[in-house]
């Protein structure tokens, strides 16, 4: 966020939390990019503070959140000290989480396949109206096509990434139809290394789709601990990732810490993914 905005942010969600009881003495800003995460103290509970026009998402996360913590998924858990639902504030959209005080160690290849595994089983028990992950390709297809939306992005980097979006997406939605629930984005970043064992968070990027395309997220390694997934699948769904990844780095304006060199990288990553489908 702007700095700003970010501003009016961190005292959208201090002012909510203090209203609702929890005692709030400082901010720390945990994360910073499209929505800003919060630690508040000394109440020690996770503030997600979402920018006008994103409350719609927030509200399925809190959603999704609250039925998979019901079939006791690894997930990060909704606040129990306050109402399990988003408030807004000044225009934010603002959830409550519990914070878990992070491990310092990696998370082995063997229980992020076991904790994603989990993740899957726990997401076939619930019933979830939710995009295709399609319906998330197109939008990012939609940010390539317009270039007043990525007015940066050369000619030859936009064809590259609509043809990628475009064909990928058609080519695994053949071999695929339908689909299961999903994470959507189960990437490093959003798996939590705590003494509960690993939980996943950002819990709105949730889509129906195979379940390659959650482990093109994770680390190369991961897959090889997951029974049943398909190897070449797994391969032609991470440079869809990197496709979506790329194209939204190349929006006018995207706000992700270090964007041009994730611009570049993206590209990079893209080009080396589809080489290695065969696809260059």
């Amino acid at each position: 966020m702007e700095p700003l905005e970010l501003r009016r942010a961190a005292e959208a969600g201090r002012a909510t939390a203090s209203e609702l009881g929890l005692q709030v003495d400082d901010v720390v800003v945990i994360n910073d990019s499209d929505r800003v995460v919060l630690r508040l103290v000394p109440c020690d509970v996770l503030a997600r503070v979402a920018p006008p026009g994103h409350l719609p998402g927030s509200e399925f996360e809190v959603e999704v959140a609250r039925r998979l913590a019901e079939v006791g998924a690894p997930v990060a858990e909704l606040e129990p000290r306050v109402d399990p639902r988003v408030h807004v504030r000044d225009a934010f959209a603002i959830s409550f989480w519990v914070y878990y005080e992070p491990l310092g160690s990696e998370i082995p290849p063997a229980d992020y396949a076991d904790a994603l595994m989990r993740h899957h089983a726990a997401l076939r028990q619930i019933d979830l109206d939710a995009p295709h992950f399609t319906d998330r390709v197109a939008g990012a297809l939609r940010e390539v096509n317009d270039r007043e939306q990525s007015p940066e992005l050369l000619d030859h980097d936009r064809e590259l990434l609509r043809n990628a979006l475009s064909g990928l997406s058609a080519a695994i939605s053949t071999e695929q139809a339908g689909g299961r629930l999903l994470h959507g984005e189960p990437h490093p970043g959003n798996l939590l290394n705590t003494r509960r064992g690993p939980l996943f968070v950002d819990l709105a990027t949730c889509c129906r789709g195979p379940i390659e395309f959650d482990l093109a997220h994770a680390p190369e390694e991961v897959g090889k601990h997951y029974a049943g997934a398909d190897h070449g699948l797994i391969d032609r769904c991470r440079a869809l990732s990197w496709a979506m990844f790329s194209a939204w780095r190349w929006r006018r304006d995207d706000q992700l810490p270090d964007r041009d060199h994730w611009r570049a990288e993206g590209l990079n990553q893209v080009r080396a993914a589809l080489d290695r489908c065969g696809l260059g």
